[in-house]
């Protein structure tokens, strides 16, 4: 695991992402909802992207298609900022991201 300095909720964050299992996951998408302040959502959205293991991308591929829809945007995100673009295209078609999150980077 990689040594960061942060504290509070970023810190474990961090730590669950760097993790990876379902659980782990499910915390950090917890905190994506309506009520969501913007420092909440680049916490998750930063953590998001040191997610590296497989049970950790799985359960992100649930999030992209049976999440609430700013949790199927940050999933978008990460897979399409790790080149999954298949998946993307994939959720796309079926409906569960709009053309702007499908395609953004």
């Amino acid at each position: 695991m990689k040594k960061h300095n942060f504290t509070g909720i970023l810190k474990e964050f961090i730590e669950k992402a760097e993790n990876g299992l379902k659980e782990d996951i499910d915390f950090i998408m917890s905190h994506l909802h309506i009520e969501s302040t913007l420092v909440m959502t680049r916490y998750v959205d930063y953590a998001l992207s040191l997610v590296e293991n497989e049970i950790g991308v799985r359960q992100l591929e649930h999030y992209l298609f049976n999440g609430s829809l700013i949790q199927r945007n940050y999933s978008s995100l990460f897979f399409n900022r790790r080149g999954d673009y298949d998946i993307v295209v994939r959720a796309y078609k079926e409906g569960k991201i709009d053309d702007i999150q499908a395609f953004a980077r």
